[in-house]
């Protein structure tokens, strides 16, 4: 009863905050829009997060693995908090930038922290469903805050819905205090982050890397059939509204049936979570959704790419779960900070790579073409990667813990 008391605030702390980032993304995009008129100023929001997990993943999982987690969690949260609550009172877009840029710097931290605090405090058994639930959570703030957004813009103005993102982490700090200390080894928790120190890091988690191949085969495979998936998924407005000739309202519904498919699908795998093996959420999850890209690309009109996006947010919730608890089950506690930041920056890194290599062939070629391409060797690599996972020896499988 403890452990899903400890759970449920969880899951309402990151849940409040993930609905105010929603409402906030949306105002800021138009408060940028209204201040500079300009659609490439809104754009480059978009790159802001990239360059700053590049600037910081390279230290940060060394001091995340050092400190208090609970302790860096809450902080972070407040940080941002106050952070937020400034952005309308600047007035000039590049002040607004450095502070995007801050904002995103400090975050960097909260994703592997959460991850560690996570895997700590929900016991093994437990944590397929748990992240059901919190895949169902994030589905559930994807669908409402946009919708949200748009009533209080209106009924409000954007700089009330940027405070109430700033609010929703002070929130989430407010939860995440309740919640236990985690019992961690942080006696390197005073140690420098010299060089020295850093390459040190860099070398514990390639050692890791070594010993764990089954695992990094999988994490290497899952990865990169996700980020092909999000390449293709920059070009999913283009391709909405110039070759299937869609409207803007069409486009809005289609974007919302999605968080519908996200939702129903974390609500399903967490109906299953105690009968059907992560190992199949992974495989199958992720083969499906790479599906789900090559149908959407392929569609001819309104109802086709509708049914196409609804499938793939219902897939992509069981692959998410399935690939988070096999994370979870395979990564020690104790390098999750390193590894994750780590890898972070070389996932951001290949994904820059891949979406303006993906945008630069679709001027050149045909934007479906191009799209079909980068889905279609998707699907490749989700069928290795499912042949990967089912075929694995059961000692490999042994170690999840959770429905082999």
């Amino acid at each position: 009863m403890k452990e899903w008391k400890n759970a449920s605030l969880l899951i309402t702390g990151i849940g409040m905050s993930n609905l105010g980032n929603w409402i906030y993304f949306i105002a800021l995009n138009l408060t940028i829009l209204n201040l500079t008129g300009s659609a490439a100023a809104v754009a480059g929001l978009f790159v802001i997060k990239p360059i700053a997990l590049l600037v910081t993943n390279f230290w940060s999982g060394s001091v995340i693995d050092r400190v208090n987690i609970k302790k860096l969690m809450i902080w972070v949260d407040v940080i941002r908090g106050v952070l937020i609550c400034i952005i309308p009172f600047i007035t000039t877009l590049w002040m607004i930038y450095g502070m995007i840029f801050i904002i995103q710097i400090v975050g960097s931290v909260f994703g592997p922290s959460s991850s560690i605090y996570i895997t700590k405090v929900v016991p093994s058994e437990n944590r397929q469903r748990f992240n059901s639930f919190m895949s169902m959570t994030n589905s559930s703030a994807f669908l409402l805050g946009p919708a949200l957004s748009g009533v209080l813009i209106m009924l409000v103005g954007t700089e009330l819905c940027i405070f109430i993102n700033g609010v929703s982490f002070f929130l989430c700090a407010l939860c995440i205090n309740f919640l236990p200390n985690i019992e961690r080894d942080v006696a390197n928790g005073r140690e420098r982050i010299k060089l020295k120190v850093l390459m040190k890091d860099w070398q514990t988690v390639a050692q890791f890397a070594r010993s764990a191949k089954y695992f990094i085969s999988i994490y290497i495979l899952f990865q990169s059939a996700m980020l092909l998936g999000f390449a293709v998924d920059s070009q999913e407005a283009p391709y909405i509204k110039q070759h299937l000739l869609l409207s803007d309202q069409e486009y809005g519904l289609m974007v919302s049936v999605t968080g519908i498919g996200s939702l129903t699908g974390a609500f399903v795998s967490a109906l299953l979570g105690k009968r059907i093996a992560i190992r199949w959420y992974i495989s199958l999850g992720m083969l499906l959704t790479a599906v789900c890209y090559v149908l959407f690309y392929a569609s001819s009109g309104f109802i086709s790419a509708t049914i196409a996006f609804i499938l793939l947010g219902f897939f992509m919730s069981f692959a998410s779960t399935g690939y988070t608890t096999f994370y979870q089950q395979h990564v020690p506690t104790d390098l999750m900070g390193r590894f994750g930041s780590l890898a972070d920056m070389v996932q951001g890194s290949i994904q820059i790579v891949l979406t303006l290599l993906l945008g630069l062939l679709a001027d050149v070629f045909s934007l479906q073409l191009v799209c079909l391409i980068f889905s279609g060797i998707g699907v490749w690599v989700s069928l290795v990667l499912c042949l990967r996972v089912v075929s694995g020896r059961k000692r490999e499988l042994a170690s999840d813990g959770v429905n082999i």
